[in-house]
């Protein structure tokens, strides 16, 4: 029988200095451990040791020439999590916090998301310190170029296929595709996110953030209501955010938030048009990466150095980063009337911040369910290219549809309390949990 303090200590003492990964796991092993106590399988396989430790974790130097033709030098990492279910799958992230610990939560997480989506998917994640803001289009392929020549010595499309994540979009996608190709020799769709004209899917890009408003529309319903007339909060500028504006607003809702570094948007007549959607493109490819540039062209109002969570709206949904929104975010928005809660970011909102909104009987869609929709769209773009054929976007769109309407199934089924709440997290961490550990058990150890 698992004790949840000395499961969770020993877990510390061997992942020092790693908070996100042990933020992540003791999230699902509350949510968990009642069911593997009642599981004598579950015990005796020790499931819980064996479902938080990594299958391999690689680390490589990366060494690429700037523009000035100075050497520098960053580390890269491929984190296989589990592949009880398919071969891993998760992103690959650029950004100059990316540290070992954070990867690890990451791949984590994917490895229960990934099991949501109900696609053979195992878990995965990789990246570098590496920053691309400000990075000339050269220097970035050269980086790319260098990272891939050591990263393709451990993936492939029965192994281990990644996609893009925050600082890798189609154009790093393309460039590390490029390398990979020339080094292996073949062309087997070994990356997801790809260009349209050599094996992408469509709505890819929109993916994470199309999935989440489907999920948020599947827990209005649940709980006899509409996404009609909503006030929405978004937070984030780049693709997550772009998706979830488009689809917001395509489902009746006004999404009167975005945000970035600098600050945030309130636009009170809503972030609901074809021009402001691409208006958002237009600022994230600007290598800028600021938002009040949107202010002065339409008309709203910019916030300097706050997040949005002060706004009143009846859903906010984190679509930017890791832990962006904290307790006293959580408690403003509580005062404000929100209703529901959908992180549509991994882990978007602090471990306090959800066990408010779990107090408060609000609402809560976790990331690990609601933002499935990116990685499964990678899933529907491996199919296609093990086919060879390409669907339509009314195809792509149905499937992904589909596909969040199950996630959110499940989580009723799991996590419906006596009371009549459902608790999305605990619901979404048994659900994904139970497929992966029966898998392991039928596979043996």
């Amino acid at each position: 029988m698992y004790n949840l303090e000395e499961f969770m200590a020993g877990l510390e003492r061997r992942n020092p200095a790693e908070p996100e990964f042990i933020q992540a796991a003791k999230e699902v092993i509350e949510s968990i451990i009642d069911v593997v106590n009642e599981n004598p399988a579950y015990v005796h396989a020790k499931i819980l040791e064996r479902i938080t430790e990594p299958d391999r974790i690689f680390t490589f130097k990366v060494e690429w020439e700037d523009d000035n033709g100075d050497v520098n030098v960053n580390r890269g990492y491929r984190v296989q999590f589990n592949n009880a279910l398919g071969p891993y799958k998760g992103g690959i992230r650029f950004h100059a916090s990316v540290t070992l610990g954070s990867l690890k939560f990451l791949g984590f997480e994917q490895t229960f998301k990934n099991s949501l989506t109900t696609l053979p998917l195992g878990g995965g994640k990789g990246g570098s310190d590496f920053n691309p803001r400000g990075k000339s289009n050269n220097e970035i392929l050269r980086f790319c170029r260098s990272f891939m020549t050591e990263l393709q010595k451990y993936i492939g499309p029965q192994t281990d296929v990644p996609a893009g994540d925050i600082g890798v979009g189609a154009r790093e996608v393309g460039y590390m595709y490029g390398q990979y190709k020339r080094l292996r020799d073949e062309n087997t769709g070994v990356l997801t996110g790809k260009g349209r004209a050599w094996g992408g899917s469509v709505i890819r890009p929109e993916a994470t953030g199309f999935g989440s408003m489907y999920f948020a529309n599947e827990m209005v319903k649940a709980h006899n209501d509409t996404f009609e007339g909503k006030r929405i909060s978004v937070s984030g500028f780049g693709n997550v955010a772009w998706g979830a504006v488009m689809k917001a607003s395509q489902l009746g809702a006004k999404v009167v938030t975005i945000s970035g570094p600098d600050g945030y948007i309130y636009d009170e007549e809503g972030v609901g048009t074809p021009e402001k959607w691409a208006y958002m493109v237009e600022l994230r490819t600007s290598n800028n990466d600021v938002v009040a540039p949107y202010a002065k062209k339409f008309n709203a109002k910019f916030v300097p150095n706050k997040k949005p969570w002060e706004v009143a709206v009846d859903m906010a949904f984190p679509c930017a980063i890791q832990n962006e929104l904290n307790l006293e975010d959580a408690k403003q928005l509580v005062e404000n009337g929100v209703s529901y809660v959908v992180e549509t970011s991994n882990m978007g909102c602090t471990a306090d911040a959800v066990n408010y909104f779990l107090g408060k009987k609000i609402p809560f869609g976790p990331g690990k369910a609601a933002n499935a929709g990116g990685v499964a769209v990678s899933g529907l773009e491996m199919s296609q290219n093990a086919m060879k054929l390409s669907w339509s976007e009314e195809e792509v769109d149905a499937k992904l549809h589909i596909i969040m309407s199950s996630i959110h199934e499940a989580c009723v089924k799991h996590g419906t309390s006596p009371d009549g709440y459902i608790h999305y997290v605990r619901g979404a961490n048994i659900a994904g949990f139970k497929k992966v550990a029966d898998a392991m058990l039928d596979q043996g150890y």
